[in-house]
């Protein structure tokens, strides 16, 4: 059954498949989704014109009592999340980079990182950044870098670490949609799970302890050392500042977890 936000979505686009090719998804993703996912809000409003507050009010607007909410600072990190699954999952649509140049820095290392990436947004071409994303991470036979969990630990794909990660995600509920054919052990598919598991996608928030678990056992040993090579990539243009954004975010996040303990 379809929420309200995506209901409302579909009904602006002029139905799904309007919907799916105003950002670039294949039709049955969109007919399968419950609700926007949490990767696809930002490009969804600039799509349609129905505000993040209508299509995600769990993310983005104030939550009726009986469901679960979500505190300012752990929404903040959902979304940001959310961006690097969508920016490593595919190329960014136009609308995307527009919506990203929106973001709004600071004098924080993060803040800083969010300001490149607008400036690096603003002066892209979503056709230059289609190029770019094929040579870093597609290639002719292989691109520039592997985003893989297993790659970076083991030195060859599907190996052990896609394996204990597929058994993490068993045990949260957690499986593979059918049109994905990307390994688990994706950047961006991490960066996903992360998201979900902070803002309920999967069912309801989980507790931080859970959070810094698969964040610890699946993604720290690794993803500093890619976003670091992505920020330095020979191909990378636009996505130096992905990376960039990627590496002091994850470092937040470290820090932010071993205080936790």
């Amino acid at each position: 059954m379809r929420d309200a936000g995506l209901c409302h979505a579909i009904d602006a686009a002029g139905g799904v498949a309007q919907l799916a090719r105003k950002i670039g998804v294949a039709q049955p993703s969109v007919s399968n989704w419950s609700r926007v996912p949490t990767q696809r809000v930002i490009a969804v409003e600039a799509a349609t014109g129905v505000s993040r507050q209508q299509l995600r009010p769990d993310l983005y607007g104030e939550l009726p009592v009986e469901d679960h909410p979500i505190d300012p600072v752990d929404a903040a990190r959902a979304r940001e999340y959310a961006l690097l699954a969508a920016l490593l999952s595919c190329p960014p649509s136009s609308a995307l980079l527009s919506e990203i140049t929106k973001l709004r820095g600071d004098a924080t290392l993060l803040g800083l990182a969010r300001a490149a990436l607008a400036d690096a947004a603003s002066k892209a071409v979503s056709g230059a950044v289609e190029r770019e994303y094929f040579g870093l991470f597609v290639g002719l036979g292989r691109g520039e870098l592997l985003p893989y969990a297993s790659y970076y630990l083991t030195g060859f794909l599907n190996e052990k670490p896609l394996a204990e990660l597929r058994e993490t995600l068993a045990g949260l509920g957690i499986a593979r949609a059918d049109h994905v054919k990307e390994p688990e052990d994706h950047i961006a598919a991490l960066c996903e799970v992360m998201a979900g598991l902070i803002d309920g996608s999967y069912g309801m928030p989980q507790a931080l302890s859970v959070q810094r678990s698969f964040f610890e056992t699946h993604m720290a040993p690794w993803v500093g050392r890619f976003f670091a090579d992505l920020e330095g990539a020979e191909a990378a243009a636009f996505y130096a500042a992905v990376g960039m954004l990627g590496r002091r975010f994850v470092e937040i996040e470290s820090a932010a977890f071993a205080m936790d303990v």
